[in-house]
């Protein structure tokens, strides 16, 4: 099940916080990306489930 959206809103927000002002590396971009993912998962989840 994925996780909800506000929460992985959350994990975005601080994985950005982190890193303000730094550059980013690929790495970083990566995580992101997942970071990215599973947020659209979990909203996907919820408009399903609201529809």
């Amino acid at each position: 099940m994925p996780v909800p959206a506000a929460e992985a809103n959350e994990s975005i927000r601080h994985f950005v916080r982190a890193r303000h002002g730094l550059a980013w590396t690929a790495q970083d971009m990566a995580e992101y990306a997942v970071l990215l993912e599973i947020w659209t998962l979990a909203v996907r989840n919820e408009v399903v489930e609201a529809a």
